[in-house]
C-alpha cells in the first residue's frame, strides 16, 4: 500500500457522489465495492448501481476518477461500473416472491385501445438493451398480442416440471397466445382467469429476471385482483391517451392498483401527438397536455409522452418493436427514456422498502 493512501480516504473522497435518484451518497449506499489500492499509488474499485439502466453512470463514473485523483499520492483511478437490481416488493405478509424474479412490473390501462401492448413489449425490449435481465407475461387473456408484437411463433415445452418461456430478443416471453388457435376466442369466467394466472407465474421456469413486465388486459377486472394476490408486484405502469375519456378511465387504473397496494410506478402518455412527416407540422389528435395534471393530481411518477408515429404499428404488426428497429428515432427515444425512468422508479421503491424495513428494527 502507497504511503498516504487508505481506503477510509478513498470512501471519504467519494461522497461527493451522489445517486441522482436516491439523493444520497454512493458510499452511504454502500454501491462502493472492492476498494483496491496498489504499489506505486494506483486505486480501483468498482460502482454496483441498482440499475443498468442508469442515464447517468458514465457522469458518476466520471465523478468518481476525478474525486479519488485529487488524493495525495494517487497517480491512477480505475473505476469498474456494475449494477445489482434489487427486489422492490415482497416481505412477511403477502404472496410468496416468484423465485428467481426481482421485480414484477404490471403495465396496465383504463381503457382499451391505448397502446398498452405495444408499450408493454417496447418497455421489456428497452429494459433488456440497457442491460436487464427481462421476461414479458401476456396477461391479457382475452387479446393476447404478445407474440405478434415479437414475432413468435410456437408452442410452449416443459422440462417435465415446468413450463419453459419462448426466448425473442434476449426475452423470456409466455403468452395464452401460445396455447390456443390465432382464431380461437378464450371464453373464461373469474376462477379460470385466476387459475391461468397462477399457473403462468408458478409453473413456468422463468430463471433470473430483474424484471418481468407483465402485459395486463384493459380496465378493472379480475386480473388484476389475481395478480395482486398470486405474486408480490413492484409496481404499475399505467398507459393513457391525452383523451379526455381515456384520462377519466385511467384515473380509476390508478385508484384500483392502490386498492391492490400495488404502487404506480408511473403514467406514461402514448400517441401524444403526430408529426407529419411531410411538413413537420405537429396535430394533437387525441388532445394536449391532459396527462401530465393528472399524474400531478394524483401524486404518481410521469413517464414522458411516446408521438403516434406509423412506424410504431408497423413494428408491432411485423414483429419488431421500435426500440430495436429504429432505435434512434424520436419515438424510440422516448419509450427508451421512459424505461430508464421506470429503473429509476423500480430503484427508488427497493431503497424506500429496504429502509422502511431498517427503520422497523
Amino acid at each position: 500500500m502507497t504511503s498516504g493512501i487508505d481506503e477510509a480516504a478513498v470512501l471519504e473522497a467519494l461522497k461527493v457522489v451522489v445517486d441522482p435518484d436516491l439523493h444520497r451518497d454512493i458510499v452511504s449506499l454502500g454501491f462502493v465495492k472492492q476498494v483496491r489500492i496498489e504499489d506505486g499509488g494506483h486505486v480501483g474499485f468498482t460502482i454496483e448501481l441498482t440499475t443498468p439502466a442508469c442515464p447517468v453512470k458514465d457522469e458518476m463514473k466520471a465523478q468518481a476518477e476525478a474525486a479519488v485523483r485529487q488524493l495525495a499520492g494517487v497517480t491512477g483511478v480505475s473505476v469498474e461500473m456494475t449494477a445489482n437490481v434489487r427486489s422492490a416488493a415482497g416481505g412477511p405478509e403477502g404472496p410468496a416472491p416468484l423465485e428467481g424474479v426481482k421485480n414484477v412490473i404490471a403495465v396496465g390501462a383504463g381503457k382499451g385501445g391505448v397502446g398498452k401492448t405495444t408499450v408493454s413489449v417496447n418497455l421489456a425490449c428497452a429494459l433488456a438493451r440497457l442491460g436487464g435481465k427481462v421476461g414479458i407475461l401476456d396477461a391479457d387473456i382475452y387479446g393476447p398480442n404478445v407474440p405478434i408484437m415479437l414475432g413468435v411463433q410456437k408452442q410452449l415445452s416443459t422440462d417435465g416440471k415446468k413450463i419453459i418461456p419462448a426466448e425473442k430478443y434476449g426475452l423470456s416471453v409466455v403468452s395464452m397466445g401460445f396455447l390456443t388457435k390465432e382464431e380461437s376466442p378464450v371464453i373464461w369466467r373469474g376462477p379460470m382467469l385466476h387459475g391461468i394466472i397462477q399457473q403462468f407465474f408458478r409453473e413456468v421456469h422463468w430463471g433470473e429476471l430483474d424484471y418481468l413486465v407483465v402485459d395486463m388486459p384493459p380496465g378493472t377486472g379480475d386480473i388484476a385482483l389475481s395478480l395482486s394476490q398470486t405474486v408480490p408486484v413492484a409496481g404499475a405502469v399505467v398507459v393513457t391517451t391525452p383523451q379526455t375519456v381515456s384520462l377519466a378511465d385511467t384515473r380509476r387504473a390508478v385508484h384500483m392498483y392502490k386498492k391492490l397496494n400495488i404502487p404506480v410506478l408511473g403514467l406514461l402518455e402514448n400517441m401524444s401527438h403526430f408529426i407529419c412527416p411531410e411538413c413537420s407540422h405537429e396535430s394533437d389528435i387525441f388532445g394536449k397536455g391532459g396527462s401530465v395534471p393528472v399524474a400531478d393530481q394524483l401524486e404518481i411518477p410521469y413517464l414522458g409522452q411516446i408521438p403516434l408515429y406509423q412506424p410504431i404499428r408497423v413494428g408491432g404488426d411485423e414483429g419488431e418493436p421500435i426500440v430495436l428497429g429504429e432505435p434512434d428515432s424520436p419515438a424510440a427515444q422516448a419509450l427508451s427514456d421512459a424505461a430508464t425512468q421506470l429503473a429509476a422508479q423500480v430503484s427508488i421503491a427497493s431503497y424506500d422498502q429496504v429502509s422502511a424495513t431498517a427503520a422497523t428494527v
